[in-house]
C-alpha cells in the first residue's frame, strides 16, 4: 500500500483515479491545483504523484520545476495531459518526471505506470531524469459516458461508500422477485444490479476478480456500477 497524491483540476478525473487506486489498496490524497498540491506534498509526504500539466493557477511543469529546485522532488512523479506536445513531455522528463501519460489514459497503462513508479521509488529514492516514455491513449479510463478521459471530463458528485458488512447474495430468490410487468429498461437494470451484487459478494468486493468473471474491462465496470447505484465497497472483506 502506498500514499499517492493525485493533482488535477477536473473533479471527475480526481474522483475516478481515487476510486481506481483506492481499489488497488493505496491511500489517495487529492489536490485540484498547485497550491493544494504543495500543501499535500508537505503534509502527506506521498510515495508517488500523478500530476496534471494544465491547471488554472500554476501548471504542472512549473510545479515540477519548483519541487526540483527546492529539493522536494524525492518521489516519482507521473505527468498527465491531453494536450501536451512532445516538447513538453521531454521537458518534464528532463526535470525529473518518471513517466508521461497521455489522456485519455488506458487503465492498464495507468496501473502499470503507478507500479513502475512505486518500484522505482523503492529501488532508487534519488530522483533522476529517465528516458522519455510517452504512454499514449488506448481503451480509455473515463469519468464521462463517452469513455474519454480528457480535460473535458464532466464533474460528478463524489461517492461515499460505507464499510457495512457484506450482503448475502441470494440470486435465485432475487430473480424470482423480478416483475415481468416492468418496462424493459427497468427490468434490465434490476437484473444487472442483482447480477453484479452477486459477483461482488462472491469475490469479496475485488473489482479485479469481478471484471474477470463478468468479462468487462474495469473502467466499464466502474461506470456500470455507478449507473446502477451499486456500492462496491460494502462487499469488501474486512482487512483487505
Amino acid at each position: 500500500m502506498a500514499n499517492i497524491l493525485v493533482v488535477d483540476d477536473e473533479m471527475g478525473i480526481r474522483e475516478l483515479l481515487s476510486e481506481i487506486l483506492g481499489d488497488e489498496g493505496h491511500v489517495v490524497q487529492l489536490a485540484e491545483n498547485a497550491q493544494q498540491a504543495r500543501q499535500s506534498r508537505q503534509e502527506a509526504r506521498p510515495d508517488l504523484v500523478l500530476l496534471d500539466i494544465w491547471m488554472p493557477d500554476t501548471d504542472g511543469v512549473t510545479l515540477l520545476k519548483e519541487w526540483q529546485r527546492d529539493g522536494l522532488l524525492t518521489m516519482p512523479v507521473i505527468m498527465m495531459s491531453g494536450h501536451a506536445t512532445i516538447d513538453t513531455a521531454v521537458e518534464a522528463t528532463r526535470i525529473g518526471a518518471l513517466n508521461f501519460l497521455e489522456k485519455p489514459i488506458a487503465l492498464q497503462k495507468l496501473l502499470k505506470a503507478v507500479q513502475q513508479g512505486l518500484t522505482r521509488s523503492t529501488e532508487a529514492p534519488k530522483p533522476a531524469a529517465p528516458a522519455l516514455r510517452v504512454i499514449s491513449n488506448d481503451n480509455s479510463v473515463s469519468a464521462n459516458t463517452s469513455g474519454s478521459f480528457g480535460n473535458t471530463a464532466p464533474s460528478y458528485e463524489a461517492r461515499h461508500f460505507s464499510a457495512a458488512q457484506p450482503v448475502a447474495a441470494a440470486p435465485n430468490n432475487q430473480f424470482a422477485s423480478l416483475s415481468f410487468d416492468l418496462p424493459l429498461r427497468e427490468a434490465r437494470d434490476a437484473f444487472e444490479r442483482i447480477y453484479f451484487e452477486y459477483h461482488l459478494n462472491r469475490e469479496g468486493g475485488s473489482m479485479t476478480r469481478v471484471a474477470e468473471k463478468t468479462g468487462l474491462e474495469r473502467t466499464h465496470l466502474y461506470r456500470k456500477l455507478k449507473q446502477l447505484g451499486v456500492e462496491s465497497m460494502k462487499y469488501a472483506k474486512r482487512g483487505e
